[in-house]
């Protein structure tokens, strides 16, 4: 019995290793074709694997700052430079209207200035020139001949006292020929006194206002740049920056004609009062001549009075 058992588990483990081999089960009829699809598998060449589509991208939205800057750069036109001249044309045209006036007062400021230098410095010259010609004459002739045919402040003083002596002839009162030549005197050097500050009134004006025209004009500025930001509905400094530039160079044009403006009138101030004292010096010594001549004048009439006496 134990012979034959073990002939059976033989035959059996045989016939379990036939079956578990691919050959066996390619050779078994009656079967699908199921059980060789490994065998198939193996054998075949691997088929292409095609790629997996690609996902599609879908744009981002634009952040709010980059449509801020795009909307900007396409509502707002800045200036490539930052220059004076590039401002000015850039201005509103208020702005520039006060930064044409402005620029206009300082050209009137430099030219009064060289006008008024040069005149000061040659009626100076003809002051100090004439009362050193006078300095040795002893009567209103002398420094009338002395002077010449000169024009100036000088001979018009000798003139005004010669005139009121020739009318007060056969008058007394040498007291009230004084008082009256002392009146015309004071009459010229006003009225010299009036040409030479010719100017400096303008001078003082422009001087007074134009700080506050420039002002007018970066007030006017920056209000635009304010209403500009309104419409850009932003606040990007590419937006406020140049029309606050511009507002501020109408504040700069006018310190520019303000500050020569103050600067030039103190200074003429200062030579006007210098040469209405020359005046004042030219008045006195037309007086004193007078004086002279007049009592020389009663002297002599008194020397012939005696002589015709004895």
């Amino acid at each position: 019995m134990r012979p034959m058992f073990r002939t059976v588990l033989k035959l059996a483990a045989v016939a379990a290793i036939m079956m578990a081999s691919p050959t066996f089960a390619q050779q078994r009829p009656g079967e699908g074709a199921a059980p060789a699809a490994p065998a198939a598998a193996q054998s075949s060449p691997p088929a292409a694997v095609q790629p997996a589509p690609a996902p599609s991208v879908v744009p981002a939205a634009p952040s709010a700052a980059a449509a801020e800057s795009a909307s900007t750069r396409l509502t707002i036109s800045v200036p490539r430079e930052l220059s004076p001249w590039s401002m000015f044309m850039s201005a509103d045209v208020v702005v520039k209207a006060v930064m044409i006036g402005l620029a206009f007062a300082s050209l009137i400021t430099w030219t009064i200035f060289l006008a008024k230098m040069i005149e000061l410095s040659v009626v100076q010259q003809k002051v100090r020139s004439a009362l050193k010609k006078i300095s040795d004459a002893r009567s209103l002739a002398e420094a009338q001949f002395a002077l010449g045919s000169k024009e100036g402040v000088l001979p018009s003083l000798l003139a005004a006292c010669m005139r009121e002596a020739r009318l007060s002839a056969g008058i007394s009162s040498d007291a009230g020929i004084k008082e009256r030549a002392a009146l015309s005197c004071a009459e010229i050097v006003r009225a010299e006194a009036r040409r030479v500050r010719l100017g400096m009134g303008l001078l003082a004006t422009i001087g007074a206002t134009s700080p506050f025209v420039g002002l007018f004009g970066t007030v006017w500025g920056i209000m635009n740049s304010f209403i500009g930001i309104s419409k850009a509905q932003t606040t990007n400094l590419a937006v406020v920056a140049p029309g606050i530039a511009e507002a501020l160079l109408a504040t700069a044009i006018g310190l520019v004609a303000a500050i020569p403006a103050v600067i030039i009138y103190n200074h003429f101030a200062r030579v006007t009062k210098g040469y209405l004292e020359l005046v004042n010096r030219a008045s006195g010594a037309a007086a004193r001549l007078l004086s002279r001549d007049l009592d020389r004048t009663h002297v002599g009439g008194g020397a012939m009075s005696r002589s015709a006496a004895e």
